[in-house]
């Protein structure tokens, strides 16, 4: 495991220290139940909130424990803010909400289960990485419930102005509920649901050196207080009503620690992505071996994603070249890279069907060095003079 090198950080990242530790902790030491209401039942239950005081901290919010609900992964959290929302009063057919044409599949697929109910779904463009305003401000109406708009891209790394976006909505719409998907972005960017302008925001453990399993939901106090969210898993009443299940003790903890280890990153200054990204890029800018590659660069973009389209090879292809020399990166979001059709994503960016079948994407983390990204632009240089290449 020590020669490879991890370029698909998008997907998923490694553990970190710190929550291999928490997570260790707590399987020796807290078994019980946080619902249980004996000691060690009340052990276990202090974890959590431990670890919720952390994970709120992360994204500025102090307080109100009942504003952080914790869900089994990013796509559970999407789908309670989009369907939890529309479902908490008896919406009427047409209610209107908006999102993007190139959102993550776990709100496209929320998307497509709204409409079967009736809903009224309008998708903004996402051409070149931008949201067209006027396109925005055209769908907003007076029967707009839920805007719901990612932080970050998971394909293109495009940096969304959400805090535009949820302004104009809110001046237009004053009862509208707006949610961002930050997931790609948490970790990564400094934000708080007050500087978004988000009453709901998923974020994910796994996105940030944190457990697969586990993720969360914030919700603002006003949102609570117009029981405008409602469960979509139903059982028991854990996390304030709104999730049902017992909680994942071990997992939250782990996601506990990293969001404080991701708190201490920003603090120290998280260098090393820039320097690992700058060199990919001027790399594939500047090198005659790589010139017949196209950088899908957005004008604004966290430098963790870089997106290119490879010289009609496949992207397949040369992932599974990369992979034989121990490097590994993506073809497409993880969560549907085993889909038949075209990335959205890269459709809605403006991207051709062939071009998205030749495009891949580098994604970095702060364990990424300068010398890995050295070996990687040398193996792509050496992929593209020697792989089959596709009839154009």
């Amino acid at each position: 495991m020590n020669n490879e090198i991890y370029f698909d950080n998008s997907a998923t990242t490694a553990l970190c220290n710190e929550a291999k530790v928490a997570m260790t902790n707590v399987i020796e030491n807290f078994y019980g139940n946080p619902s249980s209401l004996h000691t060690i039942g009340l052990a276990a239950e202090k974890q959590v909130s431990a670890a919720r005081s952390d994970i709120l901290a992360s994204i500025g919010v102090r307080g109100d424990a009942r504003q952080l609900i914790f869900c089994s992964s990013g796509s559970e959290a999407n789908n309670l803010a989009t369907i939890g929302v529309y479902t908490s009063k008896k919406r009427r057919e047409g209610t209107r909400i908006i999102t993007t044409a190139g959102e993550h599949s776990s709100i496209e697929a929320a998307m497509a289960h709204l409409e079967s109910l009736g809903a009224s779904v309008v998708r903004l463009s996402t051409k070149n990485g931008k949201i067209d305003f006027e396109e925005l401000t055209s769908a907003l109406s007076a029967d707009t419930a839920l805007i719901s708009i990612m932080l970050v891209n998971n394909e293109t790394g495009a940096r969304y102005p959400v805090e535009e976006i949820f302004k104009i909505a809110k001046r237009i719409c004053p009862d509208i509920i707006c949610h961002c998907d930050a997931v790609q972005g948490y970790g990564k960017i400094k934000f708080t649901p007050k500087s978004l302008g988000a009453d709901l925001v998923t974020v994910s453990a796994h996105k940030i050196h944190g457990p697969k399993g586990v993720a969360a939901l914030y919700v603002s106090p006003e949102v609570l207080k117009r029981r405008a969210l409602v469960p979509i898993i139903h059982g028991g009443q854990q996390e304030n009503g709104l999730r049902a299940g017992t909680e994942n003790t071990v997992g939250i903890a782990g996601f506990g620690a990293a969001a404080k280890a991701a708190v201490n990153d920003f603090a120290n200054g998280n260098l090393q992505v820039d320097d690992v990204s700058r060199y990919i890029i001027e790399r594939i800018s500047t090198d005659e071996h790589l010139k017949e590659i196209r950088i899908n660069r957005p004008e604004v973009a966290i430098p963790n994603i870089i997106n290119i389209t490879l010289p009609s090879i496949k992207s397949e292809t040369m992932l599974h070249f990369l992979s034989g020399k121990g490097i590994f990166v993506s073809s497409g979001s993880a969560c549907s890279s085993h889909a038949k059709s075209v990335s959205r994503a890269l459709s809605s960016f403006g991207i051709s069907d062939k071009e998205a079948d030749c495009s891949i994407r580098i994604s970095i983390s702060k364990f990424n060095t300068t010398e890995e990204a050295k070996i990687l632009c040398d193996a792509l240089a050496d992929g593209i003079s020697s792989l089959i290449r596709i009839k154009k």
